[in-house]
């Protein structure tokens, strides 16, 4: 069974294109521009070098672009993006996917996935896809998150569980379900779910965060977590009893608790990470605490993921428009896991 290679002291971290015709182009040449002011880690993007010239000239920006290996990536960032070619013609316009555009797409993933499991990269960043452009081209998995597990588990022979989390500075959130109707909810969220995912979430803040004891809030479903069956009963049959297995296992967990009062400062004070029962439970507060600025990261996998909390923007893409912050937000999250030392663990973060 292959294992990710041990890493050297410094690596670049590796960025895919995402979906060429969005906003990804244009956020990493953005961020790369900005690389001395906002302190930027070293980063190659996975993409075709004369595509990032020419969005380069669209958007008016003076980067220089270099075809570079990863093992010369850091030498090269100091002067010019640079650009692990990808073996084909990209000709995707901006807010206009074509042919080229899930080929691309799904290419660079694979690289970038293919660079950090042999140790040439710290991390994954990944830019949005389009899961649209990339379902009408054959796509068979879910999404992003699912076919880095599945190209994971074939890199290294173990099956894994992936976990999405949101993260800002002020909040970690985690949605049980995610890309779901909010109707199929109740009848998706199980207790084997809740507590397969909160293992996740213990492992990888423990390993990849430092936190050595994590603290974990689960948030109930209904309204007011159900009021003692008033207003539901999923608190009590499905929610309640995988906490009750979580404390046995040892692990700090609380709840069922209202998410109405989950989120201000002084309860994110007593918990690590928010587990939320559904996909906006856990996005709006976070989204609402730090917009420009909320990572997405992957627990779960054998490597480091995070990418940008948006999505492609085809509206904007190519207009100058597109604010990088999260895209540096998540560029600096990879690089700090990356070297986070999983055998000197802080009490909290």
């Amino acid at each position: 069974m292959l294992q990710p290679a041990p890493r050297p002291h410094a690596l670049p971290l590796a960025l895919t294109l995402g979906e060429p015709a969005g906003i990804g182009p244009d956020i990493a040449l953005r961020a790369f521009a900005s690389r001395k002011e906002k302190t930027i880690p070293p980063f190659y993007i996975v993409a075709d070098p004369q595509f990032m010239a020419e969005r380069a000239r669209l958007l008016g920006l003076d980067v220089a672009i270099a075809a570079a290996e990863p093992e010369d990536a850091i030498a090269t960032f100091a002067h010019s993006l640079p650009v692990a070619a990808l073996d084909m013609r990209i000709t995707a316009m901006p807010g206009t996917p074509d042919g080229s555009s899930a080929l691309a797409a799904i290419a660079a993933i694979k690289r970038a996935t293919a660079d950090v499991v042999e140790g040439r990269a710290a991390a994954i960043v990944t830019n949005p896809v389009s899961k649209d452009v990339l379902y009408r081209s054959g796509f068979a998995d879910p999404g992003h998150t699912e076919y880095l597990a599945r190209i994971a588990r074939e890199h290294t022979g173990t099956p894994v569980m992936p976990v999405m989390m949101l993260w800002c500075d002020e909040l970690m959130a985690i949605p049980v379900t995610i890309h779901i109707p909010l109707a199929d909810v109740p009848g998706r969220l199980t207790t084997p779910l809740i507590v397969e995912t909160a293992r996740v979430a213990v492992r990888d803040l423990t390993r990849r965060f430092g936190i050595a004891r994590p603290r974990l809030v689960v948030a109930g479903l209904n309204p007011h977590a159900g009021e003692n069956g008033a207003i539901g009963n999923e608190e009590a049959t499905i929610i309640k009893p995988a906490i009750d297995i979580l404390r046995a296992e040892g692990i700090d967990v609380a709840g069922p608790q209202s998410a109405d009062t989950l989120f201000h400062p002084q309860a994110r004070a007593a918990y690590d990470v928010a587990l939320c029962m559904y996909h906006d439970q856990a996005l709006i507060p976070v989204k609402t605490l730090a917009f420009d600025r909320a990572v997405n990261v992957t627990l779960g996998l054998p490597f480091i993921r995070t990418s940008p909390d948006h999505g492609t923007a085809f509206d904007i893409a190519g207009t100058g428009r597109a604010g990088p912050g999260s895209l540096i937000a998540a560029l600096r999250l990879a690089a700090r896991l990356a070297a986070q030392s999983a055998d000197a663990p802080t009490s909290h973060i």
